[in-house]
């Protein structure tokens, strides 16, 4: 007769523990939209790192401090030094399997540094996802919320330009912990090592439910809102629909790079018998046919009213107010491309390398400091465009990212 008891108090347990995390959720969703102000939430990033442009790795990764610590004060100061010049060597060895993964794991503790304190990198390498071999797991609590890739789990042609890489995965549970504006230190991290964003979501929350719920997303589409560029997305519908429980309306595919997925959140979170009316409206973008840009986590109400009009629609709703700015496919990119590029190489020159600029030009002086300037060659991610090109881009590139930051001051 115990049985039946004891599987009533281990499933109350369980349930306890699910509603309590969901209504953590539901409270730091809260404090990041009070925070940030706007309700749009950045929900997974993936992206990819060249290991040529990845941080080099630690001297304490590639030489345990351990062995210095008989040593004197002075001769673990000179052991420092010349392991520093060792490191700065072994970047130049990108088929050293040991170097990538120092690189690796370099690369996941500065992730780790913009997502905040409760997060750190689990102490041992694991098997590789994706066609990576191996991975570093990126944890909160002792349990993995993402992970960063490298080396490549086979020898075949195809995973040739992955072997070169490593991959970044922050799952939604990443997201959601993390410190306020995470996404803006991420996004500047990825601008300094070149990272190529391969996956985004962007999400909108309806805590008190959306106006006409589910039932009135699928009038939408029938009556043809929910189109873009004119043409009806792809459908599909998940979930017990008749009993109006656990329901997900799909638009669009990721094969397209472009994916909402609009769910009674509540339902996911505190179980199907819940009469929670929370719905999310969750917008995926990919990398297919489409080149994704580093402000779409510095902005992300932007791009996510820039999905369609219908999802312009839902943002005012949520009395937000966004400039819609579109994701292009490829065949209509080249423009939009460079004033990119040019953007994310201004904002990093502002960012990162302008305390370091400014320092020097007023110690060195104009004659010293040209020296140090004149007759360089073109950053690497904008060798592949003119020098017209550029500049016919850069005057622009420059007042989008000051006038974000003027933005910002403001909001502030």
């Amino acid at each position: 007769m115990t049985r039946p008891v004891n599987s009533v108090v281990i499933e109350h347990a369980k349930r306890s523990a699910l509603v309590l995390d969901g209504n953590e959720v539901k409270l730091r969703l809260e404090a990041e939209r009070a925070h940030a102000k706007t309700p749009v939430h950045v929900d997974w990033v993936r992206f990819t790192v060249l290991l040529r442009n990845a941080p080099a790795p630690a001297v304490e990764d590639l030489f345990p401090t351990e062995e210095l610590d008989p040593l004197s004060a002075h001769e673990r100061d000179q052991c420092r030094v010349n392991l520093d010049r060792m490191r700065k060597l072994l970047r130049e060895l990108p088929d050293a399997d040991f170097c990538a993964s120092a690189q690796a794991k370099e690369l996941g503790e500065q992730v780790c540094e913009a997502l905040g304190p409760e997060f750190s990198i689990y102490p041992e390498v694991r098997k590789g996802h994706d066609f990576y071999r191996f991975r570093w797991s990126i944890v909160r609590n002792e349990v993995e919320v993402g992970w960063v890739g490298y080396l490549a789990a086979g020898d075949s042609p195809r995973q040739s330009g992955q072997a070169k890489s490593m991959h970044v995965n922050l799952y939604g549970s990443a997201c959601t912990f993390a410190r306020p504006g995470w996404n803006l230190d991420v996004a500047n991290l990825m601008d300094y090592t070149g990272a190529t964003m391969t996956r985004c979501d962007l999400a909108l929350d309806f805590f008190d439910g959306l106006a006409g719920g589910m039932e009135r997303v699928r009038m939408d589409y029938r009556q043809g809102l929910c189109n873009s560029a004119g043409k009806k997305l792809a459908v599909n519908m998940v979930g017990d629909w008749e009993n109006g429980r656990e329901r997900s309306f799909y638009l669009g595919s990721k094969e397209a790079g472009k994916q909402t997925n609009v769910y009674e959140k509540g339902h996911q979170l505190f179980g199907k018998k819940d009469d929670s009316p929370w719905i999310r409206a969750e917008l995926r973008y990919g990398n297919k046919l489409r080149e994704l840009s580093t402000d779409m986590l510095r902005r992300p109400a932007d791009f996510f009213a820039g999905a369609s009009d219908w999802h312009a629609q839902l943002l005012r709703e949520a009395d937000a107010v966004a400039t819609p700015q579109k994701v292009l496919t490829d065949g209509r990119l080249p423009l939009e491309t460079i004033e990119a590029e040019v953007t994310r190489h201004v904002r990093w020159t502002t960012d990162v390398a302008g305390a370091n600029l400014a320092l020097a030009f007023e110690l060195l002086g104009v004659e010293q400091f040209m020296e140090i300037v004149c007759n360089r060659k073109l950053p690497g991610r904008l060798g592949r465009f003119t020098l017209a090109e550029i500049r016919r881009a850069y005057g622009r590139a420059h007042h989008r990212v000051h006038q974000g930051a003027d933005a910002g001051h403001v909001a502030a």
